[in-house]
Formats: C-alpha cells, structure tokens, sequence
C-alpha cells in the first residue's frame, strides 16, 4: 500500500479520471495521501490543452470545479484528495510535484500514441524515466477502434 499518490487527471474525460481514481483507492493505504493534479500549457495546447492564454485564471477555477466534481463523484466519502492545477511542461510539472510532496507512486492512463493526443505519450515517458518514485501507467478503457469511432 502506498502512503502519497499522485494521479495525473485529465478533466475532459470523465472516464480517466473514474477509472484512476478506482485504482488509488486499491492501491492507498487507509491513512494514505491522494493528490490529483491537471497540468496545462500557459500558451494553449499540451498535455491538457483545456486552457487557453485568454483567460488562464478563470480556466484554472474551471479546471480545479471539474477535479472536485470527479473527486466527490467517484471518492469514497470517507476519503479526500489534495487538488493541484500547474502551469507549464505536463511531465516536469508531475515530476515536480512528486518530488514537492514525496509521492510513493504516480498513476497515469495512457491513451497511447494516437493522433488526438501526440503529447501523452511523450509525457508518459519524460514521468516514467524521471520521476522520483515508482510509476504505474494504466491503459485506457477505450480501444483504438472505439477512439477513432468517437472522433
């Protein structure tokens, strides 16, 4: 069991942030630290290309209302999270607050290499080579087929 996790949530997709935070709950340990962190690109696009230059305070309360609103839909009332929305390059942001914080493992859900999203894979892999903990890479419940169906 884990005592600091660190999950990287991305708040356009429900299902990500369901199936992580399913996960955290088998893997932390009762007394455990559960910290969901959304990272974004000031200039627009990236990791999380939810939040644009125009207005990026206002997007920041968006983001952390949505994180909240995943936690209180899929946490189990007697547990809570520690919410966290940076700025800046995805993967150095989750390394960084790995490190702030002396996380034991960071949960991540990889979409892969596909086309919608270029930047996943590349942040998957600069957390997982870099990180100052153990990391787990949970695969997505939608399948490639299914992915290129909903585009």
């Amino acid at each position: 069991m884990y005592r600091k996790l660190l999950i990287a949530i991305d708040p356009d997709d429900d299902g990500e942030g369901k199936r992580a935070l399913e996960a955290a709950m088998d893997l932390l340990d009762e007394n455990g630290e559960l910290h969901l962190a959304s990272a974004y690109s000031p200039g627009g696009g990236g990791f999380f290309p939810h939040v644009t230059e125009e207005a990026p305070e206002e997007k920041e309360a968006e983001v952390r209302e949505i994180l909240d609103l995943l936690v209180r839909k899929y946490l189990p009332l007697n547990r809570s999270a520690n919410l966290h929305v940076v700025a800046g390059n995805a993967g150095q942001k989750l390394v960084g607050l790995a490190g702030q914080f002396c996380a034991d493992l960071i949960l991540l859900v990889s979409r892969g290499s596909s086309g919608h999203w270029p930047l996943r894979r590349a942040t998957v892999e600069y957390v997982s080579v870099n990180a100052p903990c153990p990391v787990l890479v949970l695969p997505s419940l939608k399948k490639s087929g299914q992915e290129e169906e909903d585009s």
